[in-house]
């Protein structure tokens, strides 16, 4: 029996079976315990994180006072932390040619009906300029695992294509890559070609689970797959993102499972994730989500957001177009930091969007509206829509980041980053009542920059991004 322990390089030992039991144990021994779970909530506070034990007590509390108590303080130190900014991003899927076997997911290797396609270069020129006309800066790229179709220096090839396209006013600035657990080699490739994060969802924490989901293929290895992170930052990657599928497992399990592993993190590499996501099995082609008998109810997924958020606070949280807009309004207050917008899931849809016989996508989109129309809303809600992708190109990655975002300081570089690439997208993509709402906010929001110079700079770029064609300003 391995036993738990969290700066162990080995999967079943930092992600321990016996420990998360445990913990579920201890959380409903104490899920009416006021005092203990009073104290939890005073730690949580400090803004400092709490740790997968006296998160799981949260969770499994029930007095509504309490919940309460733990979404004002989610609101909080979302605020605190992140300000009113949102930051936005599109899905691009490469490729779905795949030789797993996941149950859960339609590129599955014995899916006949799926249509199969992977981009070529040129398609994949075509996709970005699709997405920048949209407006889009930060892509995260998908793709299945296919040795054959896309080895490593497909992907590769991609990324340089992606990089090297300008149209107009447009350019991805940041490219994040969410491909299979792969070699340590293969880490520092994806490193020297200027990823952002690479990004890698678990799935589901529980090993019997992951294997009975994962029946054949090489992520049927369970270790080498919940061990990626390791190897990611050992080829140089410092920042990462984890995330799990939400209804393949108990989700009191995943909590206790996700926030080990970026314990896990924090404590080898001094560095947690950079992100977690925290998508939610949907239906898909030969995918039907009620097989799957773990699914949760919007008031606990809002519950688990809200959780994550005090207990790992400096963590970007990432919520896709899975979910509808009403779930994605709720989560957003609570501790959701980065939204896609405009996303298609299918090889090849933002070029030309798929009719019902020729399917290629990942899941169902619940969330059908266009970029401009998510960019109102979340300013017609408050929030700043942020283009931004400065602390990766000024190298504010990995520990740095996390000192200036644990810190505070982070937000005398984001806020005015913020603004500015709001005014670019206003200026060359926003229709005009988007833009209208978009000038009133920016005026109101510059004003709120405590620092008389920066304010004072800010202001002079968004006059030239408005006025002189200038781009690409950045604190």
């Amino acid at each position: 029996m391995s036993v738990y322990d969290k700066k162990s390089l080995k999967a079943e030992e930092f992600i321990n079976d016996e420990e998360i039991k445990a913990t579920l144990k201890y959380a409903d021994e104490n899920k009416d315990n006021l005092e203990l779970i009073d104290k939890i909530i005073e730690k949580a506070r400090l803004r400092k994180g709490i740790d997968h034990r006296e998160a799981s007590v949260l969770l499994a509390c029930e007095n509504p006072e309490k919940i309460e108590e733990i979404y004002a303080l989610a609101r909080q130190i979302k605020k605190d932390f992140y300000g009113d900014r949102i930051v936005m991003f599109a899905p691009l899927y490469l490729s779905n040619y795949c030789v797993n076997g996941c149950l859960y997911c339609p590129y599955h290797a014995k899916n006949k009906h799926i249509c199969r396609k992977k981009l070529t270069q040129e398609e994949v020129k075509n996709e970005v300029i699709a997405l920048q006309d949209m407006g889009h800066k930060r892509l995260a790229i998908e793709s299945g695992e296919d040795p054959v179709n896309n080895p490593i220096e497909y992907i590769l090839e991609c990324i340089d294509t992606i990089y090297s396209i300008k149209h107009k006013n447009g350019a991805i600035r940041r490219v994040n890559v969410n491909i299979a657990a792969t070699t340590v080699e293969n880490y520092r490739k994806l490193k020297d070609a200027g990823i952002g994060t690479y990004i890698l969802f678990q799935e589901t924490y529980n090993k019997e689970s992951y294997e009975y989901l994962h029946p054949t293929g090489p992520k049927h290895n369970y270790a080498y797959h919940t061990e990626a992170m390791d190897r990611a930052m050992e080829g140089g990657i410092d920042d990462v993102g984890i995330g799990v599928l939400f209804g393949l497992e108990l989700y009191r399990y995943e909590l206790a499972g996700i926030l080990m592993h970026a314990e896990h993190l924090e404590a080898v590499h001094g560095v947690g994730p950079h992100t977690i996501s925290v998508p939610r099995v949907k239906r898909a082609d030969d995918i039907d989500p009620d097989e799957f008998d773990n699914g949760i109810s919007d008031e606990i997924f809002e519950k688990i957001v809200a959780i994550i958020r005090i207990a790992v606070p400096y963590t970007g949280m990432i919520i896709s177009t899975r979910e509808s807009k009403s779930v994605r309004e709720k989560v957003l207050e609570l501790g959701i930091s980065q939204i896609s917008g405009g996303s298609r899931t299918s090889v090849g849809g933002y070029v030309e969007p798929e009719d019902e016989d020729e399917n290629s996508a990942q899941f169902d989109v619940s969330d059908q509206r266009s970029l401009d129309e998510v960019v109102k809303w979340l300013m017609d809600l408050g929030y700043i829509p942020s283009f931004c992708t400065a602390c990766y190109r000024e190298g504010r990655t990995g520990d740095r980041f996390m000192a200036l975002c644990k810190s505070g300081q982070i937000q005398n570089c984001c806020h005015p980053n913020a603004l500015m690439t709001l005014e670019e997208y206003l200026m060359d993509y926003a229709h005009e009542d988007t833009r209208k709402i978009g000038e009133q906010l920016i005026e109101q929001e510059l004003e709120k920059i405590p620092n008389e110079k920066v304010r004072k700079i800010a202001r002079e770029h968004i006059f030239d991004i408005a006025n002189n064609n200038k781009r690409d300003f950045r604190f």
